[in-house]
């Protein structure tokens, strides 16, 4: 404001709150395979090994930073006892979770406005 404009309140715009980002495929999957390997207790280099991949890229897999085939996935199923369709279903259970669609640290609804 310059010094000869009267004093008034200002008017900042409401931002619309952006829409919840959809989680990713890949990320769900590697979750649900990380999930189950723990529960199992067994070792990255073990899961590998059966599943006929190398470390690096399970651990890639499980991180969501690679988008593995389908015949990956199923190796990878297949050396914790699953299934691929088990593993996918347990990953269709993650992603119709209400909370996987919030972002995080935001309300699911309504306006935020802050002083």
């Amino acid at each position: 404001m310059s010094s000869h404009e009267p004093d008034r309140a200002r008017v900042i715009p409401l931002r619309p709150v952006p829409a919840p980002r959809e989680p990713l495929l890949r990320d769900v999957v590697g979750e649900v395979l990380r999930r189950e390997r723990a529960a199992q207790g067994r070792t990255l280099k073990d899961v590998a090994e059966a599943a006929r991949i190398s470390v690096p890229y399970l651990s890639e897999v499980e991180r969501g930073r690679k988008e593995a085939s389908s015949e990956v996935l199923a190796a990878a199923a297949r050396s914790l006892g699953l299934g691929l369709a088990d593993v996918l279903s347990l990953a269709g259970t993650e992603l119709s979770r209400p909370e996987r669609t919030a972002p995080v640290g935001r309300p699911t609804g309504g306006v935020c406005l802050a002083a």
